[in-house]
């Protein structure tokens, strides 16, 4: 059989299926980009609400990080270091990019790697690298680390925004697991982390939770799996990623990570402060924490000009907010939502699938 009829007989069996309306939330941004690019929000809807989740980095940077960023860059002698999506993010006032235009020295790096480079290549400029991401990224940033320390590079630090992502599903899952219905576990993090690290979501929870793949027939299959439930009284979990998801997961980026860093308290834009979300350097390490080398404080004081943080928690959909598509582009974005590639806004944008929901 062709996948084509494959994917026909599959949607055949999820559209005869009898159930209420089901909302289903997808963690992960890779997941809301493939989803929104296949067409499966509108082809399922409105039997099946598909929901965006908080798997976006870059969405929940606070906005007091970056404006503790534009603060660092009064400093002459600090090159600011930075993955491409962080610069049109707003703090309060100001994004990275506008401080890039007024002459501040902000580079966009591809690794942390590459930020280490440029630390060595200028040994009289304090090199800062802006560590924000999940546990995907979190080992590579973790070896860095470990690398500046072996080499004695002593100009160069990390401010770290790192999150992890069972705490924060908890928080969503504590304050309304009555109103999803299935859970699409983020697929990247499971890489790393484990199938196993996700099963609290239906044995805590009695939510039924799926890993799976991101093309259109492990989403699919994924989505069968969850629906098939909502009739059932027990709730399953399944890893339909075994290509690359094992239950035990990525021995040697967890234990690098856990070998670097430590946990606690992150504050998450518009979301607030979660306990135990957030990575920070171990003590060993400490002379590398930016927040540390320069004493910097974070402000928790958000302002609030759209609703990307009822997005992200799965509340509200990018349509429901008077800025989208209007005011609020990609090339003139309100909030982070629209920022990122794998932000809701941006995809919703991207794809037109919000013309669907009107």
């Amino acid at each position: 059989m062709k996948n084509n009829d494959i994917l026909i007989n599959l949607i055949r069996r999820i559209k005869a299926i009898e159930t209420d309306e089901t909302s289903i939330m997808e963690v992960c941004g890779t997941h809301t980009q493939s989803i929104s690019k296949y067409g499966l929000r509108e082809l399922l809807y409105p039997k099946i609400k598909l929901i965006s989740g908080p798997g976006c980095p870059v969405c929940v940077t606070s906005e007091g990080y970056i404006d503790s960023c534009i603060e660092l860059l009064n400093n002459s002698d600090v090159i600011i270091t930075t993955f491409g999506d962080l610069m049109k993010v707003k703090g309060r006032k100001d994004n990275l990019l506008q401080q890039r235009s007024e002459g501040k020295d902000v580079r966009v790096v591809y690794s942390p790697l590459d930020a280490l480079s440029i630390a060595e290549e200028n040994k009289r400029k304090q090199i800062v690298f802006l560590a924000i991401g999940f546990e995907t990224t979190a080992p590579l940033i973790a070896a860095t680390v470990k690398a500046a320390i072996s080499k004695k590079i002593d100009n160069f630090s990390i401010l770290s925004a790192l999150k992890v992502m069972k705490p924060v599903i908890r928080r969503i899952l504590d304050n309304g697991s009555d109103k999803i219905h299935g859970l699409i576990c983020p697929g990247h993090v499971a890489v790393i982390r484990g199938a196993e690290h996700f099963k609290f979501i239906t044995e805590e929870y009695k939510v039924p939770a799926v890993v799976c793949g991101f093309d259109e027939l492990s989403i699919l299959s994924g989505i069968y799996f969850l629906l098939k439930q909502q009739n059932e009284e027990k709730k399953h979990f399944k890893n339909f990623y075994r290509t690359c998801v094992t239950d035990e997961g990525n021995k040697n980026a967890s234990s690098l990570m856990e070998e670097v860093f430590s946990y606690g308290d992150m504050q998450w834009r518009g979301i607030g402060k979660i306990a135990g979300s957030g990575l920070y350097l171990k003590r060993k390490f400490i002379s590398l924490d930016a927040s540390k080398k320069f004493n910097m404080h974070q402000s928790e004081i958000e302002g609030r000009r759209c609703v990307c943080s009822d997005i992200i928690l799965g509340k509200k959909l990018p349509y429901d907010c008077s800025y989208f598509a209007k005011s609020c582009t990609p090339e003139n974005a309100v909030g982070p939502c629209m920022v990122s590639s794998e932000g809701a806004c941006s995809v919703y944008y991207k794809y037109g699938r919000w013309k669907y929901y009107g």
